[in-house]
């Protein structure tokens, strides 16, 4: 787990890297009024500094370097962040450009925080590296630090892997790993994009705490679409969560160094159960775990829930023991019955009463669709409950375990 945490004394780039290597680029729509000082400042950090105005409407990006060596890249309509590093991307690989550190043009970051990248930008460039902020500066608005939280989220499911702030666009990316990537994001879904397909790719990700800085709430001037941008955001979560469902592997950039399943292990039953019960097993894994396997234990999988479930568990690296146990929560009749009801009710606008032969056996292609739409609900809802429940008694029997440590020790 990436927290932000980490910190790094440096002050400058080691003798072995240059900063000839490193490239800085300001994605810039609409902030006339700081893009200049930002990048003037970032210039005095970095040699190699590229600004890309997507199409800004507000004043003349590029005669606000007219004289310096800082380089403008211009696109003619508003493409979106996403596109915009792309730009920057491609021009710093064809000058030879190594790693590429981001900064918004917005004054947020603190261009000095740089200093605390590039000892991390050395010999190995199989990392991305995440400045992550520091929210508890003034004026930071509330729904960050909850994004923060919800982008780290799926993260870590569309991923396997947390870090600490997967929603700062301050990072540093390898030039070379960075262009051999697919993606398709264009706009601020960009950043959540990069960061799964680049652990399916075998990056590591890494975190480093960064300051922040916000204006007042009048003075603030944003591109951030709170509907539209976050519509676009979710509909990449759901594209990423989908496409690690599949059972097809994903293209790797950097070789693994996992060690394969041993299948030996299936000789020794009770072996594999203590490493079974040990993997994902922190309150808030372990509730996710029961969640998912409550959610498709609801969902009328007829002879195939256990299986589902385990093969879910497993692409997710969930606890696979927890989320199989679970399921006994929604074995039938009692939670099939409150679906099919609530289906019945959602089709003809009145509860299921006749329960004969004919109800149940001779229209059981009726009970089954009732079962799928009332499933949609029951199945969330009770998934949500256990999974809340899971967690506060995971975490009580930890703080209890905790406990009786401590008072072991003293």
């Amino acid at each position: 787990m990436l927290g932000c945490e980490e910190r790094v004394d440096c002050m400058e780039a080691s003798d072995s890297f240059p900063l000839a290597r490193i490239w800085c680029a300001i994605p810039v729509y609409n902030n006339k009024d700081t893009v200049k000082a930002v990048a003037m400042e970032c210039r005095s950090h970095i040699p190699q500094v590229v600004v890309i105005d997507d199409g800004s409407t507000d004043a003349d990006v590029e005669a606000f370097f007219s004289g310096s060596d800082i380089a403008v890249l211009r696109h003619e309509r508003n493409l979106g962040k996403g596109k915009a590093i792309l730009t920057a991307l491609a021009y710093a690989r064809d000058r030879g450009g190594r790693f590429l550190i981001t900064i918004d043009a917005d004054g947020q970051h603190v261009p000095r925080d740089i200093a605390r990248f590039i000892p991390l930008l050395g010999d190995d460039d199989t990392a991305i590296v995440i400045g992550c902020r520091k929210l508890e500066a003034d004026n930071v608005p509330g729904r960050s630090a909850l994004g923060r939280k919800i982008g780290n989220f799926w993260l870590w499911v569309e991923a396997g892997v947390t870090v600490g702030d997967s929603q700062s666009g301050f990072r540093a990316y390898p030039v070379k790993y960075l262009s051999q990537m697919k993606l398709v994001g264009s706009r601020f879904e960009f950043e959540a994009e990069v960061l799964a397909r680049a652990a399916w790719a075998g990056l590591k990700l890494r975190a480093i705490e960064v300051d922040v800085w916000y204006p007042e709430p009048r003075l603030r001037v944003s591109s951030f679409r709170p509907f539209f941008d976050n519509f676009r955001i979710s509909c990449m979560h759901a594209r990423l969560v989908g496409r690690r469902l599949l059972p097809f592997p994903h293209r790797r950039l950097v070789p693994s160094v996992e060690r394969p399943f041993d299948p030996w292990m299936l000789l020794h039953p009770i072996r594999m159960l203590r490493t079974l019960l040990k993997e994902s097993a922190t309150p808030g894994l372990l509730a996710v775990s029961a969640a998912v396997g409550t959610f498709l234990a609801a969902l009328p999988l007829i002879s195939v829930h256990t299986l589902v479930i385990i093969y879910v568990a497993t692409r997710l690296q969930l606890n696979k023991v927890m989320a199989v146990v679970i399921q006994n929560l929604c074995m039938p009749p009692f939670v099939p019955l409150i679906c099919i009801e609530l289906g019945h009710r959602m089709r003809y606008g009145r509860w299921l009463t006749n329960f004969d032969a004919n109800a149940i056996l001779g229209e059981v292609h009726q009970r089954l669709f009732e079962w799928l739409l009332g499933s949609l609900i029951v199945a969330p809802v009770v998934g949500v409950l256990v999974g809340a429940a899971v967690f506060l008694g995971a975490r009580a029997m930890e703080g209890s375990v905790g406990g009786h440590g401590n008072r072991a020790e003293a």
